[in-house]
């Protein structure tokens, strides 16, 4: 078995790679950072993305394992103290594989043919580098609203505790194959009006954002920032593509809810 190591690249993170790379090699594993089979993310959900995009072209082929050098994190499931105990799972291949599904966004631009095509696993945003952003929204080909605001939020169920919970969206469970559409701002008034609620699509449907004012955008996808230029349309949709982790116990989607955003250490 082959595999790789991202870190956060602080001392902490740098040790533990040190160690675990080590560790597993003892057991006959081979560190291997074109093609490896595992990768292990040391560090945060930050560092998680990074490995992600990193590897975006062997999603089919890679497992992302997660071990948290800061607060726990919903993509690390390890503490640094169980690196041992990790390590021997991952040396007797005792783990299974759990799928989560991503987002598709696809840049159509006004005069080329030629389409710009990205996957996150957290979520894609757009802003205008005016002050609003005017936007007509489409779903499954059909005209939904005109958006006037600062901005519009694409998730994943996994991304739905990121960003788009910060923007009021709802928190979805990964097993649910969805996106989650929410507003940044919107102006509602007696002229401009939005649904001003998140939107849930499921699998089979796709959004489409129309720009009316201005052909320049600023679109994340995850933790990169692209500045797009001349764009026709923005198109969202679950992708046909999904994202692979090593689980070596259980660890509950909601007890991760609870564990970041309700429990204390009082």
């Amino acid at each position: 078995m082959k595999f790789a190591i991202q870190t956060r690249n602080d001392p902490l993170s740098n040790r533990l790679k040190d160690e675990a790379k080590d560790y597993l090699a003892d057991f006959g594993l081979v560190f291997d950072e074109d093609e490896p089979d595992i990768v292990l993310s040391v560090g945060g959900d930050g560092t998680l993305l990074h490995a992600f995009h990193k590897y975006i072209h062997r999603l089919k082929d890679t497992a992302f394992i997660g071990i948290h050098t800061g607060h726990l994190g919903f993509y690390a499931d390890w503490k640094p103290a169980e690196l041992e105990k990790l390590v021997l799972l991952i040396a007797r291949q005792e783990y299974n594989v759990i799928e989560y599904p991503l987002l598709e966004v696809t840049i159509n631009y006004r005069h080329s043919e030629k389409a710009a095509k990205y996957l996150a696993l957290n979520e894609s945003t757009v802003k205008s580098p005016e002050v609003t952003l005017v936007m007509d929204v489409e779903l499954n080909g059909v005209h939904f609203e005109r958006f006037r605001g600062d901005g519009l939020c694409m998730s994943t169920p996994s991304g739905s505790t990121a960003y788009n919970k910060a923007l009021g969206g709802a928190i979805i469970h990964p097993s649910l194959h969805a996106i989650q559409l929410t507003e940044m701002a919107s102006i509602n008034n007696r002229v401009f009006r939005t649904v001003g609620s998140p939107l849930i699509l499921p699998a089979h449907h796709s959004c489409v954002l129309t720009p009316v004012k201005g052909p320049d955008f600023m679109v994340t996808i995850d933790h990169l920032q692209l500045l797009h230029k001349d764009v026709k349309s923005i198109e969202y949709k679950v992708a046909d593509e999904k994202v692979r982790f090593g689980r070596f116990r259980p660890f509950p989607f909601w007890t991760r809810v609870h564990d970041s955003f309700i429990a204390s250490d009082e």
